[in-house]
């Protein structure tokens, strides 16, 4: 009895530890933007709003937002769509060695990252003129996203029953029909998560973005942040937590909407 009790307390001053872990910088976040004098310590803020009128005076954080949202839905609407094609073909037309290659894929985008592919990334959007374009930067990050995408939309593509597909055919859709109104709205939630991935991997994407942009205007909100400190080097904390707070605000609440839409199901429309 005694061992068991132990093992109750053990096990559940664990879990507070590691929920004060991940809370207290969320609590961090959320009270210093309100702070007039914020430092590193979680503290009752006194609700000035002297901090957000700095971000709106700085001339580029809230474009930098702006930026950061056109590339992570341009992004987002490219690997969407490209992985939904791809892994509709992938799981009704049976091709000789089709798991292996979703698997290398797989494999291969997972060794070979952005950061150990970047100098002949960046020696490609040289010869191809995309330095400092957005679109050149859509591409590239849709390019490296694609792979893991289409292996997981390709789950729900499989889920999908086919005979809806046969009698969509009888009456005469084409095969881009039938994936835009029977296969489609199956998969909403496949398609809703992989949105939500990649706007999370482009969103938080520092290095790219950096390397191959060298306009400040053109510039995302995880490139702007590096350059919120002072000219010692250190953070300027009025600056950087508020500007933390408005930078995590959109993602979060996108997370919410999907969820709450979709509920992130690991499997396709059919009820069960």
């Amino acid at each position: 009895m005694t061992r068991f009790v132990a093992g109750r307390i053990g096990f559940y001053t664990l879990i507070a530890v590691l929920l004060a872990f991940f809370t207290i910088p969320l609590l961090w976040l959320a009270t210093a933007p309100f702070t007039s004098d914020p430092t590193y310590e979680v503290r009752m803020p006194d609700f000035t709003f002297e901090n957000f009128q700095m971000i709106i005076d700085h001339p580029y954080a809230l474009w930098s937002l702006v930026n950061s949202l056109v590339l992570a839905v341009g992004t987002a609407v490219l690997v969407v769509v490209l992985s939904a094609l791809a892994a509709y073909a992938l799981s009704r037309v049976r091709l000789p060695g089709r798991d292996a290659l979703l698997y290398a894929l797989l494999l291969l985008s997972s060794i070979i990252t952005g950061t150990a592919a970047m100098v002949p990334l960046f020696q490609l959007a040289i010869e191809l003129g995309l330095i400092d374009s957005q679109t050149g930067l859509i591409l590239i990050l849709s390019g490296g996203l694609l792979p893991a995408a289409i292996f997981m939309i390709k789950d729900f593509m499989d889920s999908t029953p086919k005979s809806y597909e046969e009698s969509a055919r009888v009456f005469g859709a084409s095969p881009l029909q039938i994936v835009r109104h029977v296969v489609v709205p199956l998969v909403r939630p496949g398609l809703a998560t992989i949105a939500v991935w990649t706007v999370a991997n482009v969103w938080g994407n520092f290095l790219m973005p950096f390397l191959l942009l060298s306009d400040v205007e053109k510039q995302p909100a995880a490139v702007i942040m590096y350059t919120l400190y002072t000219e010692g080097g250190q953070a300027n904390l009025k600056v950087l937590s508020t500007f933390g707070l408005l930078y995590s605000v959109p993602v979060v609440l996108m997370y919410l909407f999907v969820s709450k839409k979709y509920g992130f199901r690991f499997h396709g429309g059919i009820k069960r």
